[in-house]
């Protein structure tokens, strides 16, 4: 993952579901072409093989399961997901929390498949015991802060930037991202002053009239 980096969780919204997780997925490859900042989809998994055919876009999977091929119905198996298009995953989003023997399982799947791991944390101590699991990066989001507008990067500066310092002095090749509602340049300009390495993000993009323009704001003052 080059950074700066942009993640745009698709979540379950429909405006970002189906046909139109592909128009997303359009105007977040013509953002990330016209600004030169690495860009990600994480649409649902319905929608991976549609925009990995129709893309050049990095794709992350919204969740794996910690599984091999056999009786696990209502499961996403890696390597489906891997045929499908993905090149990553998050991992343990506040909306799909998982045990910590099973985030290890996740990361370990990830590296050998040789894909990206985000991990999701809501604090800094979480943040340092992921850390210790060696993901490709870890995204810290206070869930009180997430879909309500408010960034974590103004709310509260110290989640960010102990996180990075943590994080860092236990391995530092994994990058931090920010999440948790960030939505303007100044949001994001924000957090990369904090010491992230971007930025994890959902609503303030995917329901803005424009996604294209609200996601070159975003990236405008870098």
């Amino acid at each position: 993952m080059d950074t700066p980096i942009v993640i745009l969780n698709y979540k379950t919204y429909l405006e970002s579901s189906g046909l139109k997780a592909l128009e997303l997925a359009h105007d977040l490859e013509s953002a990330a072409n016209e600004s030169g900042i690495t860009m990600v989809a994480v649409p649902q998994a319905a929608d991976i093989f549609r925009i990995s055919e129709e893309t050049s876009l990095p794709i992350f999977a919204q969740h794996i399961d910690p599984i091999s091929p056999g009786g696990h119905t209502g499961s996403n198996l890696i390597n489906t997901l891997i045929d499908a298009g993905i090149s990553g995953s998050l991992i343990n989003h506040s909306e799909q929390r998982m045990k910590l023997a099973d985030i290890d399982e996740v990361v370990k799947l990830c590296k050998e498949n040789n894909i990206e791991s985000c991990v999701c944390t809501n604090n800094i101590e979480t943040s340092k015991a992921i850390a210790t699991l060696s993901p490709d990066a870890v995204a810290v989001e206070p869930p009180e802060l997430i879909g309500t507008g408010i960034p974590v990067s103004q709310a509260q500066p110290e989640v960010v930037e102990d996180t990075v310092k943590e994080v860092k002095a236990i391995n530092k090749k994994v990058k931090v991202l920010c999440g948790a509602g960030i939505t303007t340049g100044d949001d994001m300009k924000a957090a990369m002053d904090l010491g992230a390495d971007g930025v994890l993000l959902a609503s303030g993009i995917i329901k803005a009239e424009s996604p294209k323009d609200a996601l070159l704001d975003l990236v405008s003052k870098l």
